[in-house]
């Protein structure tokens, strides 16, 4: 068996509490860099969120580097990653509600966003919610949510060297081609 090709960018998706945020540290680690999480959320909005924030921070422990970026990811994740780290984004969706909610063009963030993975100097794992599974929101603001939010995750999907769908705490590596050899 041959040894595995190494990755440099990784999109881990997947629902609520499916595992995706630990699998992702754990790529992170397992890679021996210095490991740096790179923050989309912001500041907590609520006593909630914010006990959510200590809570992981308190869970990662002190080897992890927290950088905080919820908006300009992009100039941020280029000086975080280098040789000697790993970066985890954790989480794209929230950051994509920033953007929505700065009155930013999310389509041509994630766009910019994707372009510049190939200059990064380090491996990043990317952490998003797969939001498309459900209902057709009912108003337009959750409508339009969701849209950007499916193309922010084929954006990164398509541009990231592997994909990997979180169900029930385990890991689907999605296949690169969009159009797997299915004959009817």
């Amino acid at each position: 068996m041959s040894d595995p090709v190494p990755s440099r960018t990784v999109l881990v998706l997947g629902g609520a509490r499916s595992g995706k945020s630990r699998f992702a540290e754990a790529l992170v680690l397992k890679s021996g860099r210095t490991p740096v999480y790179l923050a989309t959320s912001g500041t907590p909005r609520d006593g909630e969120m914010a006990e959510r924030v200590a809570h992981h921070r308190a869970q990662r422990g002190d080897e992890w580097r927290t950088v905080e970026a919820p908006l300009d990811l992009i100039p941020v994740l280029a000086d975080a990653a280098r040789p000697d780290t790993a970066v985890l984004v954790d989480c794209l969706t929230l950051w994509l509600a920033n953007l929505m909610e700065a009155g930013r063009d999310a389509d041509a963030e994630a766009a910019a966003l994707a372009a510049s993975l190939a200059a990064l100097s380090g491996p990043v794992v990317f952490v998003s919610n797969e939001v498309g599974h459900g209902v057709v929101p009912e108003n337009a603001l959750a409508r339009r949510f969701r849209d950007h939010h499916g193309r922010l995750n084929q954006t990164i999907a398509a541009a990231a060297d592997k994909a990997i769908l979180m169900v029930a705490g385990r890991p689907l590596v999605l296949p690169k081609s969009p159009d797997p050899e299915i004959v009817l």
